[in-house]
């Protein structure tokens, strides 16, 4: 286990983070300055990043956006925004989860468990080799890579997973509660909406024309399905 990053300028709350994580076994380091803690959370020692939004240097926004370019590990955002507007900006910019302060730390242990271990079944559970084909989008489950047209795109873990999923069971339709059950787990504690979101985050990198998409299909009142 590397540890979890926490990147936090209020010292209090990312020391309370810090103390129920290692009660719980995890080892936490805390960065208080959003300059300081990219640099630490793209440095590939660190297995989780909790992040709050409103830092000094660099935003929580620009922070998940840096480290999305580089790696695929867990991002978690825990802050006092509660809006759904700055919920959605996060799940697009490439965060996996949202934590609204006050928060339980209870919680927020749990959901890192969670996290962490559908990470590592995801890069150790997926089919070791085969390749999906289909309409210039190729799938390549034992490099985890994914390219359209010859050329790669970058998905976040929880995109990939998503899409190896569908492009799997092709011309089934998947309910919003069932994809939010296959990929997040009965054991994740956010909502049913972060399924659209990641749709539309892999049409935007898969589809020709995102708006009319011809891969992942939308069924209006039934769900989605990948259009083989």
């Amino acid at each position: 286990m590397k540890g979890i990053l926490i990147i936090e300028d209020d010292l209090n709350i990312a020391e309370l983070e810090r103390d129920y994580l290692k009660l719980n076994g995890f080892k936490a380091d805390i960065a208080q300055d959003g300059t300081v803690g990219l640099e630490k959370a793209i440095s590939g020692k660190y297995d989780v990043v909790i992040v709050d939004l409103m830092l000094p240097g660099k935003s929580g926004f620009e922070i998940i956006q840096e480290v999305r370019k580089k790696q695929e590990i867990p991002i978690i955002v825990v802050s006092a925004r509660s809006e759904d507007i700055d919920k959605i900006r996060g799940l697009e910019y490439g965060a996996d989860d949202y934590l609204t302060k006050p928060f339980s730390p209870a919680e927020l242990v749990a959901r890192v468990k969670s996290h962490m271990n559908r990470y590592q079944r995801l890069k150790g559970s997926l089919p070791a080799c085969g390749v999906i084909q289909h309409k210039g989008l190729e799938i390549n489950t034992s490099s985890h890579k994914v390219f359209v047209n010859g050329k790669e795109v970058q998905l976040t873990a929880k995109e990939y997973e998503l899409l190896v999923f569908l492009a799997s069971n092709p011309n089934i339709v998947f309910s919003k509660d069932h994809l939010f059950d296959t990929i997040w787990g009965n054991d994740y504690y956010g909502e049913t909406a972060t399924v659209p979101v990641h749709i539309q985050k892999i049409r935007k990198k898969i589809e020709k024309d995102p708006a009319n998409p011809e891969l992942i299909e939308t069924l209006w009142g039934a769900g989605y399905r990948f259009n083989a």
